[in-house]
């Protein structure tokens, strides 16, 4: 199974691309979406995000995407942005007709770390030792990756349960 993983923002939008087979892990791609000068005003900016994700997707093809949930900042306005560039994002991934699943940066640090309040160099270690990177990529690289690795786990959660139900039927 391929998954994007995708850390949002209106300047750099992060991207990481991971294959999962089982309990392994692969490093596929990672890199950020740049949206271009300020000045061009926000449509223009909104735009090239979702250009950037939909080239992402037609390189690399993925089978289901995870995305950042927005965090409530304390400038409104920057918050309001943040969720734009969000909704650009998830228009790019829909139109291409991958399920999305959300996740909180919360969730993302406990999945990858064991702790919420990891800090983002605690994250980048973590994702390069996971993915066996002999380097962390850029925060913004890694944090979309340990969203990738989060969905991925989560994913798992289910047919783990559903094994572990059926082996304990077959020994009674």
């Amino acid at each position: 199974m391929r998954w994007i993983g995708i850390d949002p923002g209106l300047r750099t939008t992060g991207f990481g691309v991971i294959d999962v087979e089982g309990q392994k892990l692969t490093y596929v791609a990672s890199g950020t979406i740049e949206s271009g000068d300020p000045a061009k005003g926000l449509p223009d900016r909104l735009g090239t995000l979702y250009q950037g994700v939909k080239e992402v997707l037609d390189t690399y093809h993925p089978e289901s995407a995870a995305i950042e949930e927005v965090f409530l900042n304390v400038n409104p306005r920057s918050t309001l942005m943040l969720g734009q560039a969000r909704g650009a994002v998830i228009a790019a991934l829909v139109s291409a007709s991958l399920p999305v699943s959300e996740f909180s940066a919360l969730r993302v640090k406990q999945a990858i770390v064991g702790t919420g309040r990891a800090a983002k160099p605690q994250v980048q270690e973590m994702v390069k030792r996971l993915l066996r990177l002999s380097r962390a990529p850029g925060s913004d690289a890694s944090d979309a990756l340990g969203v990738a690795i989060c969905a991925a786990h989560h994913a798992q959660i289910p047919q783990a349960i559903t094994s572990a139900l059926a082996s304990r039927k077959r020994k009674r």
